[in-house]
């Protein structure tokens, strides 16, 4: 196994062109996550946070610099290679959840897997253990329109664990829920991410949710520096 780190962000440079100037929203930006280790990713809203997951998810490219997985340049990859690594190795939770509505709370969990080879019984075997421990088997044949806020956005999270990735990346998971929801669904996400042993970057406007993870970076000016 490769001992070195799970995802690495060198140098990563990205401006947006506004009319004739940039918004520089990447200025050289260093991030290295270890596997197991959990970081939060603060600053202030339009700092940058969502580009520098979407560049670390493999869905953006950066102007410049390089984007490692287990110490390998993603740099020269096409766009499929992208794609399959993204099914395979990544694992995304959004601000909302994304699900698809008319499907069930199981099938959305399911749906990613076969996408990806797994047969439909093995896919509902690994859909109902992670549901579990969510404490959601008793709503795995629910629509989302069925589910509570804070039920459907459990269920985005046992979906982007779906196919086992190394890495989670999230973007402001417990945004759109209450305060006590808010406390429970991030709990049950740094918990699953602990058990399975992810490298993960959360971003979170809560410095108490962020107090609680290994380590905080915060990104402002487009500079990332270790809190």
């Amino acid at each position: 196994m490769n001992s070195g780190p799970a995802l690495e962000l060198i140098d990563v440079h990205r401006t947006y062109q506004q009319g004739e100037s940039g918004l520089h929203v990447l200025r050289g930006a260093n991030l290295s996550v270890a596997r197991g280790e959990i970081v939060a990713l603060v600053g202030p809203s339009g700092a940058g946070k969502s580009t520098l997951l979407h560049i670390a998810g493999l869905l953006e490219r950066p102007d410049g610099g390089e984007v490692r997985f287990n110490g390998q340049d993603c740099g020269g990859f096409d766009d499929d290679k992208r794609t399959e690594l993204r099914r395979s190795k990544l694992g995304f939770v959004y601000q909302f959840h994304h699900l698809l509505p008319e499907f069930t709370a199981a099938e959305n969990i399911i749906v990613p897997q076969m996408i990806a080879g797994v047969s439909r019984r093995a896919a509902h075997e690994r859909a109902m253990a992670l549901l579990t421990p969510l404490g959601l088997a008793n709503r795995a044949e629910h629509r989302p329109g069925k589910l509570s806020g804070g039920e459907q956005q459990r269920v985005a999270i046992a979906r982007a664990l779906a196919n086992s990735p190394a890495v989670l990346l999230a973007d402001e998971p417990t945004g759109n829920l209450d305060p006590d929801t808010s406390e429970g669904v991030f709990a049950q996400l740094v918990a699953l991410a602990r058990d399975h042993g992810l490298a993960a970057i959360i971003a979170t406007h809560n410095p108490a949710l962020a107090s609680r993870m290994d380590r905080t970076v915060r990104l402002e000016h487009g500079i990332l520096t270790t809190v």
